[in-house]
């Protein structure tokens, strides 16, 4: 039973065998004639991944078939001959090896993918020997196992094998200029310079692969294993690392672009993400090489010498580094989070920026306060140590920062008092301008300049503003004017009143009156009254272009604008 058994098993194998040697190419066409119809079900660019996928398992259904078969029958019976044990072996070998050719076949021939277009026929053609190579080299060093040959044998099959696969990879990693293409392009600066390094020390960095490589063929496994690791696991973390913080960052980039060039709650957010991405990548970077190099256990004990003492606690530079990075991350997600609010949320609910940007301001030195006693508690500095810097920080405020606290403290109630937010425009004293910012010790105030000025907190709290936003934007301004006595009065009246109306920098939230103020000496003299909207107009450019406009409908009219003139009589006396 068991010989019958054995025997329609070779059977099976042999046939399976020579089907897919000869059949493969019919099952492939089969395959394509019927999911043609399926072509017209998903996009186009889709499809000749969705074939190379099918052909794929094409090629490892067969024996995956015979593998399962196999493990049925030995289920079913109890045997343990080496030749039925072997067979198992080798229909593994058989499955891994029909899946990795067929991928690596469609991968690097069918142009599937950018990297792969020029060199890529020409690396599998390399990986192909090699794959077979190891393949068949497998199979003996197993059977050999199997059958069990002595073991000095064994050993020296293994080694054969382990050196011969070892050269044949180095032979065929030379080529340096095939391989490095496969690498995905990236525009990242970080990216880019990896790639360079790579490049440089491309056969530096072979060649110790090799010899740690013979190595471990000659039994230092440990040392040789070592040596790769800490070589090609740094690089291809440091690849990956590079490439997810590319592949996250890109996306924001061309978010950024579509953005309006006055959207800063959009432009913020965007930043903030940059940011904490950034210094998310880099520790995770920093952490990472440390690690497989072997340096981050033996730098926390260089940097664990003691600085200076805090309670029970010695403070040394690692914990510092460790506080600060902690409180970083802090920093940089309640910046994220102050953004999505800015833009996501207080539109939402209908709340003013003013307010709003109040309760980032908030958020933002509570979190930071939260964060520097997370930080701190967590790196294990006792916190009482605060109670002592709390006592010497009130006696320095009360011999020498009276000014600074008066700022801080003015500061909290600019913030909360809402008479004055961020987007208003003030006028304190004859600086004018819109509040770009509000920090603890002053408040910074752009003008139509484009002047930054940093007006102390107590001194806004202690003078005069005119807050041109607290409730209408709207002001009135007047324009003298002076004119001849022979101009007919109402006449002037009209002119400036057509002439207002016609300016698009006048509002139209009332109309522009013309008041009759004086008999002067060399003129009558009139006002023009105007309203402006003070956030989007100067008040000096509306008066130039109204005077502009005034003296050329003046001089259509023959309305003279006279100059201060005196008639001096002399009298003498005669003869």
């Amino acid at each position: 039973m068991l010989g019958l058994i054995g025997s329609l098993l070779v059977l099976l194998f042999v046939m399976a065998v020579l089907y897919s040697l000869i059949g493969q190419r019919r099952a492939f066409q089969w395959f394509e004639r019927k999911a043609r119809p399926v072509s017209r079900r998903i996009p186009e660019k889709y499809y000749p991944y969705f074939l190379s996928l099918g052909k794929v398992v094409i090629s490892a259904l067969i024996p995956l078939i015979l593998l399962g078969l196999f493990s049925l029958i030995d289920k079913m019976i109890d045997y343990r001959a080496a030749w039925f044990q072997l067979t198992g072996q080798l229909l593994v070998l058989w499955t891994v090896g029909a899946l990795i050719y067929r991928l690596l076949k469609e991968t690097l021939t069918q142009d599937l993918f950018e990297a792969t277009a020029v060199y890529g026929k020409v690396i599998f053609h390399y990986i192909r020997l090699v794959l077979f190579y190891l393949i068949i080299g497998i199979a003996v060093f197993r059977a050999a196992e199997v059958f069990e040959v002595r073991d000095d044998v064994l050993k020296l099959i293994r080694f054969a094998v382990s050196v011969s696969v070892v050269t044949v990879l180095f032979l065929l990693l030379l080529r340096k200029k095939a391989f490095l293409s496969l690498l995905p392009k990236s525009a990242s600066r970080g990216y880019r310079w990896i790639l360079s390094f790579l490049g440089n020390y491309y056969y530096l960095l072979l060649t110790a692969s090799f010899l740690a490589s013979l190595l471990w063929c000659f039994g230092y496994g440990r040392l040789g294993r070592l040596v790769l690791t800490k070589i090609w696991f740094t690089v291809g973390a440091l690849l990956a690392i590079s490439l997810i913080h590319n592949s996250l960052r890109e996306p924001l980039n061309r978010w950024s672009r579509r953005l309006e060039p006055g959207d800063e709650t959009a432009r913020f957010l965007v930043r903030s993400m940059k940011n904490l991405l950034l210094y998310a990548s880099v520790l995770f970077t920093a952490i990472v090489v440390l690690n497989l190099l072997g340096l981050l256990n033996p730098l926390e004990r260089i940097m664990s010498f003691p600085i200076f003492q805090l309670g029970d606690t010695r403070v040394t530079p690692w914990i510092i580094i460790k506080a600060v990075v902690i409180l970083l991350a802090f920093v940089f997600a309640s910046r994220l989070l102050q953004a999505y609010l800015d833009y996501k949320i207080y539109p939402v609910i209908g709340v003013d920026p003013g307010l709003g940007y109040a309760l980032n301001t908030f958020f933002k030195y509570l979190s930071f306060g939260i964060g520097f006693f997370i930080s701190i508690s967590l790196v294990g500095i006792d916190l009482r140590f605060l109670l002592v810097f709390a006592g010497a920080a009130g006696i320095g405020i009360g011999l020498g920062l009276q000014n600074t606290a008066a700022n801080v403290i003015s500061g909290f109630t600019i913030i909360f008092g809402g008479k004055i937010r961020k987007g208003d425009w003030i006028e304190v004293g004859d600086t004018l301008g819109v509040v770009t910012d509000i920090y603890l010790r002053a408040t910074k105030v752009r003008n139509r300049d484009n002047i930054e000025y940093l007006i102390p907190n107590s001194d806004l709290i202690s003078s005069t503003i005119v807050n041109y936003s607290l409730s209408s934007p709207l002001i009135r301004i007047e324009l003298p004017v002076g004119v001849s006595y022979s101009a007919d009065p109402y006449e002037v009246e009209r002119i400036m009143v057509e002439v207002a109306e016609k300016d698009p920098l006048v509002s139209d939230y009332k109309k522009p009156v013309v008041r009759f103020v004086e008999y002067g000496d060399s003129s009558i003299n009139f006002e023009l009254l105007v309203w402006i909207d003070v956030h989007k107009v100067p008040r000096r450019k509306v008066r130039s272009t109204l005077y502009f406009a005034i003296f050329d409908e003046f001089k259509k009219s023959g309305i003279e604008i006279p100059f201060p003139q005196r008639d001096v009589h002399i009298r003498g006396k005669a003869g």
